[in-house]
């Protein structure tokens, strides 16, 4: 069987030496060469043709986003960011995934837990399945394919009233994907927005951060106790589950430190499913481009409650686990492209 052929991309020695010992320990992957800056591995890519790329973010020379623009212009192939824990390296990562990059791991504080067991099986599994994801196809994406919602003739008015709560879960592709959706949703949209996206802690305020300046309603990192109010968009903090509970009348916030499930926390069954044992009649349940299967249990038992629920389809799709998963359950009413979302989600709440 060919190996995937992988080039190394980092200024540190020591770093280029861990990654690559880490990557050749799997009989699937081999590191064909490694680089020290941007510029070398642009050089390098049109050289050797590697299958993919790891890339460190800061190097001198030529940093790391610079290089991925390069390489996203000339010869397009999947990329995968390694990045720092601190909110320069969160920006610059969500930079790199809307340019294109596939994915990103983040590199622990102290650099010699680099080889741990976790770290090793991210990397791992990140590159094999960066490996598979058509680059082209992801670059085709541009928000001029989006429905305008316009279209959908929304009421100019304030709404007070929550008529209903979407709960959308997202993985790898997903902070490019909900730019897709979010910012096409109405100022007035008589709804909460709920969202799980697979992030460390500090990443998804600055994606929250982000959306908001992109976006007609208001988006925000969920705090704890929040009482959920229409035209606002909850992206749950990297590091905690995302539950809803009632009181009062009011739907409220909670986050929580309880154990990952399926190694995620934030989880989106945990966010799902807690809506669900509400009983609540005004659920939508969207699922869109990740890898693995969270958020399918949760989807069922919103499709339980009577909500209405929509996937991401294959071909708009960076990975399609999440969405295949769901659509295997037989829980979903509509499976739609990227840029018909937010459309489909505002037709659903109704005006």
């Amino acid at each position: 069987m060919r190996k995937i052929n992988v080039l190394v991309v980092d200024d540190s020695a020591f770093m280029r030496k861990v990654i690559t010992d880490l990557i050749n320990l799997d009989d699937e992957l081999n590191v064909i060469d490694t680089a020290r800056n941007g510029e070398e591995a642009v050089k390098k890519i049109k050289d050797l043709s590697p299958d993919i790329v790891t890339m460190d973010v800061e190097m001198p020379i030529m940093d790391g986003i610079t290089a991925l623009k390069i390489i996203m212009k000339q010869s397009p192939l999947p990329v995968v960011m390694l990045s720092s824990l601190t909110k320069e390296g969160a920006d610059a990562t969500l930079n790199a995934l809307e340019l294109g990059a596939v994915d990103f791991i983040t590199k622990p504080k102290n650099i010699f837990k680099m080889n741990n067991d976790d770290i090793k099986k991210q990397l791992i599994e990140k590159i094999k399945m960066a490996s598979k994801v058509n680059v082209n196809l992801n670059n085709i994406n541009n928000f001029n394919d989006v429905k305008r919602i316009s279209s959908f003739n929304v009421v100019s008015r304030e709404n007070s009233q929550i008529k209903k709560i979407v709960a959308i879960g997202t993985s790898t592709g997903g902070p490019r994907a909900l730019q897709h959706v979010i910012p096409y949703l109405p100022k007035n949209i008589a709804a909460s927005i709920l969202i799980v996206q697979h992030m460390p802690a500090g990443f998804t305020k600055s994606l929250a951060d982000r959306l908001n300046n992109l976006s007609q309603i208001n988006v925000k990192e969920a705090e704890d106790n929040e009482i959920l109010l229409p035209g606002y968009a909850y992206i749950a903090p990297g590091g905690y589950h995302l539950k809803i509970i009632k009181t009062a009348n009011k739907h409220k916030i909670k986050l929580t430190k309880d154990t990952p499930v399926s190694g995620h926390r934030p989880s989106v069954d945990v966010m799902m499913n807690s809506l669900a044992q509400l009983k609540l009649n005004n659920l939508i349940g969207v699922i869109m481009t990740g890898m693995g299967s969270d958020g399918a249990e949760g989807m069922k038992n919103i499709k339980l409650q009577n909500g209405y629920t929509i996937a991401q389809d294959e071909e708009t799709c960076v990975v399609y686990g999440m969405p295949k998963s769901a659509i295997k359950l037989g829980c979903i009413d509509e499976v739609v492209p990227i840029q018909d979302i937010a459309a489909t989600i505002t037709k659903i709440v109704g005006v």
